[in-house]
């Protein structure tokens, strides 16, 4: 524990809360050391356990909210990684969609049909195209690419983005 004379400022360290009075070495003041403050170990107890409540409060939220995501999102995730334009031998010009489906529940799923949304920059929808992916199950944590040459280009896009037709749910799943 560490001391300081009352007078001079001189600061001492001991290992234990001295028995007797303590005289200064550099100014011969006299004081006596008072036992440092316990610390309330009800109050101890009481702090651990809000710490420990607010962790499991915390945790039940970080859950929750990954559940809640995953329920709005689906087990299947549809996403556009790549959209180029290409021309034939013939000169004709066409425009190829690439993506990846990928399986991000605990289940296998069979995968639906992708519909490729072509959107203006108000978000209206201008087309819609849907084709059969190459996968016809994903397990759990696989993802299947995909690219799909667009039929044609209405005027006006500005979004191109990629969903799923309806998902059939697994018995035990459905809601």
């Amino acid at each position: 524990m560490k001391i300081k004379c009352d007078f001079c400022k001189t600061e001492y360290s001991l290992d234990g809360v001295p028995s007797s009075p303590v005289k200064c070495a550099i100014c011969g003041h006299v004081w006596h050391v008072a036992p440092p403050a316990r610390k309330n170990s009800l109050l101890m107890f009481f702090t651990a356990l809000c710490a420990l409540l607010s962790a499991i409060v915390f945790a039940i939220a970080v859950i929750t909210h990954h559940q809640a995501s995953q329920a709005v999102r689906g087990p299947l995730v549809a996403s556009v990684t790549g959209v180029t334009t290409d021309t034939d031998e013939n000169g004709v010009s066409y425009v190829t969609v690439c993506g990846a489906v990928t399986n991000v529940s605990d289940a296998i799923y069979g995968v639906p049909d992708l519909i490729i949304i072509l959107s203006d920059g108000a978000g209206r929808v201008l087309s819609r195209q849907k084709f059969m992916p190459s996968a016809t199950l994903l397990d759990v944590g696989a993802s299947v690419d995909f690219c799909h040459k667009l039929t044609s280009l209405p005027a006006g896009v500005k979004k191109i983005s990629a969903t799923l037709a309806d998902l059939q749910l697994p018995q035990g799943d459905q809601k």
